[in-house]
């Protein structure tokens, strides 16, 4: 056990997650690759669980970082601040939301909690419906309306919950129909439920499901809800946390692949907007936004030095488009992995879009899951210098692949090498 290792768990709750038998301290970075404290050197495919989007120790962030901190690091939102104004104008026009105001926290967890308090705010129902299989947050009440037990740690909440089906695609009742018969029965579903209770104020759903193993519905799935949902006025919330900023490669925010009925009534983002640094926010219609009737402000939501951030990665992330490259280069890699899993019964699923990329494993002749072979294949990746994720509704036997998105076609084939290697070990 190492000096570090020894001390964070004297001091640290046990319940904060390392992975690795032997964990590592990461020291330093530069493009897709970081170091550890022994000097190893990794290929990064998690980025710091999809939040170092664009690239390590990217030079026109630094930039903007060490401008701005000879500046002013931070006043509070009581007082006029450029760089959030600039970062909220330009994420307000990407948004697709009408008439859009801006509200800048400091992670995805607050950013729901937000969402939480402004849908129930404007509904006046305390009555949420959430995804089975959904993550968003670690607080009180994020823990109330995620569908994942093994990151809900209690059951009590200040919010009454019901979960829906839909976010995962090939399990549950309805895995073996097709995706329009998918869809219709998932929407009959909540019809049904909607049939038996007081109208909720909100549905929140992950357009791909992130800690859940990367599952997402067939496109469209959303719409088809929203539909129903409007015809009762209850709101629907995005939680674009993971999906968002071109991560998909297809669309920009996870939610166009569901966008026929619209843009959604509130937006959560965090994450890769930062690269690193602490930035979430919700971006709501401001009949919304503007509900509340009693005052509020951020004491670290929007500060200036991490708005500069901010700014410099999404402006770097456009003029490079980087949601161009995560659908070029992530096409390759799945259809890469897709014929490495075909050959070995131990994986029974590649699925994603972009670069956010899933690697279900299951106990070779079954459907049934296996952490054992998610822990193995993540340890022997490490051994020969790649970085993944793992998460799942079956207790993490999903491998998480989401690389920052200026990955190279070289990176690529090299992380899918030691992947297919990493696979056959186990």
């Amino acid at each position: 056990m190492s000096d570090l290792y020894g001390r964070h768990r004297s001091v640290l709750p046990d319940w904060l997650a390392l992975y690795y038998a032997d964990p590592i301290e990461i020291t330093h970075g530069e493009g897709r690759h970081v170091w550890d404290a022994a000097g190893n050197r990794y290929l990064d495919f998690f980025g710091g669980i999809l939040t170092t989007m664009t690239a390590h120790a990217l030079p026109e962030i630094t930039k903007a970082v060490s401008e701005q901190a000879g500046r002013i690091v931070h006043s509070s939102t009581l007082y006029l601040n450029r760089p959030m104004v600039e970062l909220a104008e330009r994420i307000a026009q990407l948004s697709g939301i009408p008439d859009a105001r801006v509200f800048f926290t400091t992670s995805g967890t607050e950013a729901n909690d937000t969402a939480l308090l402004l849908a129930t705010t404007y509904r006046q129902s305390n009555q949420i419906l959430a995804m089975r299989n959904s993550y968003h947050g670690r607080s009180f009440s994020a823990v109330g309306i995620t569908g994942n037990k093994g990151w809900s740690p209690t059951s009590l909440s200040p919010l009454q919950t019901l979960y829906v089906h839909g976010g995962v695609r090939t399990r549950g009742p309805y895995a073996e129909l097709g995706d329009a018969d998918f869809i219709a029965a998932c929407v009959e579903d909540l019809k049904d439920l909607l049939g038996h209770i007081r109208p909720p104020a909100a549905l929140i759903a992950e357009p791909v499901q992130g800690v859940g193993g990367f599952t997402a519905p067939p496109d469209g799935l959303y719409a088809a809800f929203r539909e129903v949902l409007q015809e009762q006025g209850i709101l629907w919330i995005a939680d674009e946390v993971q999906t968002g900023w071109g991560r998909t490669g297809e669309h920009f925010w996870g939610w166009q692949a569901h966008g026929q009925s619209g843009p959604p009534d509130i937006l959560t983002f965090a994450k890769g907007i930062g690269n690193g640094m602490s930035i979430g926010g919700v971006v709501a219609r401001a009949d919304i936004m503007n509900c509340l009737d009693a005052n509020s402000i951020s004491t670290f939501g929007g500060t200036q030095i991490t708005m500069a951030a901010g700014l410099a990665n999404l402006i770097y992330l456009l003029e490079h488009d980087l949601q161009g490259n995560a659908r070029r280069v992530g096409g390759l890699l799945i259809e890469r992995l897709r014929a490495i899993g075909a050959q070995l019964p131990v994986v029974r699923e590649v699925r994603g879009r972009g670069l956010m990329i899933g690697i279900e494993l299951v106990k070779p002749g079954t459907d049934e899951a296996n952490p054992q072979a998610a822990s193995a294949v993540l340890e022997a990746a490490r051994e020969a210098g790649l970085l993944l994720g793992k998460g799942g509704a079956h207790n993490t036997s999903a491998l998480r692949i989401a690389p920052p998105l200026s990955l190279t076609v070289a990176e690529a084939e090299e992380g899918a090498a030691i992947l297919d290697r990493a696979l056959r070990s186990v």
